[in-house]
């Protein structure tokens, strides 16, 4: 298929997303003349149309695609005529009796293919690779596995900075807050040095008093930004210091030097892909990863040396 129209389906978290971008990517390669639009989450699926990835991105929260969650449910005339219009689906959607995807084929002549809408935590296989899986039934084998995302300069972007991202979508996964209080304070000792702290709305409060110790000339808050604006802020900054986390995915998709403080996540499922990740842990528990480790592996992100990923 050199033209016609693809979709792909993707809920999940932001992490879920960025690690299917390969897959998404693949299939631009493939199919470069095909209009190739993606169904999911609109704050995260934004990134693909932003980065030039897909031609459209559609929201899965619209109302009426419920219905098709419901054998043999009655499907709108509006998202019967939407799904017709592909030559090819592909879907990354819990569907583990084909309800979905049953309804999805009474709409459109075309292919469906299903995808695993999570990998298995007993194959150790990494979840780009499985999220990948499915395009082997178009031909599509050994693509670039690793997420990358290219966006557009922002104005007012915190080029140079050093982002920290203190917050995760659980607190096991968490560095403790005293340690990266004592994190801050030794960065700050490089006068160069300005820091972006990132977060969304639960860690609002733990921002607010992380950014109280620090001089405000020398850090900016990006606060619960939309998705989109903060890659933005994040693409020219010096490198990046996070958890196990769709926003450290995030920051690896976008070419930014990585330190990531792991808790006990498979690492060989989970782990961000780039260029320059560098998984941090430690035997005892993350809580017991020094903050001397930390400022180590951070060192060569703040020396003179250190240029923004995106120039």
């Amino acid at each position: 298929m050199t033209s016609g129209k693809i979709l792909v389906i993707r809920g999940g978290a932001i992490g879920d997303f960025i690690l299917t971008l390969p897959a998404l990517a693949a299939l631009r390669r493939q199919f470069a003349e095909a209009h190739l639009e993606v169904l999911g989450y609109p704050h995260i699926v934004q990134l693909a149309r932003a980065g030039g990835v897909v031609n459209r991105a559609e929201g899965i929260e619209a109302r009426g695609l419920a219905s098709f969650f419901a054998r043999d449910g009655e499907l709108p005339g509006r998202w019967r005529d939407y799904f017709s219009e592909f030559d090819l689906v592909i879907s990354y959607l819990y569907d583990p009796d084909r309800i979905f995807q049953d309804n999805v084929m009474r709409c459109m002549p075309g292919q469906f293919i299903s995808g695993p809408h999570r990998p298995s935590e007993t194959e150790h296989r990494h979840a780009t690779r499985v999220f990948m899986q499915p395009l082997e039934r178009l031909a599509i084998f050994d693509a670039d596995a690793v997420p990358r995302l290219t966006l557009p300069p922002a104005a007012g972007a915190a080029a140079g900075f050093l982002a920290l991202h203190p917050g995760s979508g659980s607190e096991r996964k968490n560095w403790p807050e005293r340690q990266w209080h004592q994190l801050l304070e030794s960065l700050l000792e490089d006068r160069r040095l300005k820091l972006l702290l990132v977060g969304g709305e639960v860690e609002a409060e733990k921002l607010t008093r992380l950014a109280s110790a620090l001089p405000p000339e020398r850090r900016v808050i990006a606060r619960n930004l939309p998705l989109v604006e903060l890659a933005q802020q994040l693409r020219d900054c010096c490198g990046f210091v996070g958890h196990d986390s769709g926003i450290t995915h995030l920051a690896a998709a976008l070419g930014l030097p990585c330190v990531a403080l792991w808790a006990d996540t498979d690492e060989t499922i989970w782990r961000p892909q780039g260029n320059d990740v560098r998984i941090l842990r430690a035997p005892a528990g993350l809580a017991r990863l020094s903050v001397a480790e930390v400022m180590a592996a951070l060192r060569p992100l703040v020396a003179s040396g250190a240029v923004p990923a995106g120039q």
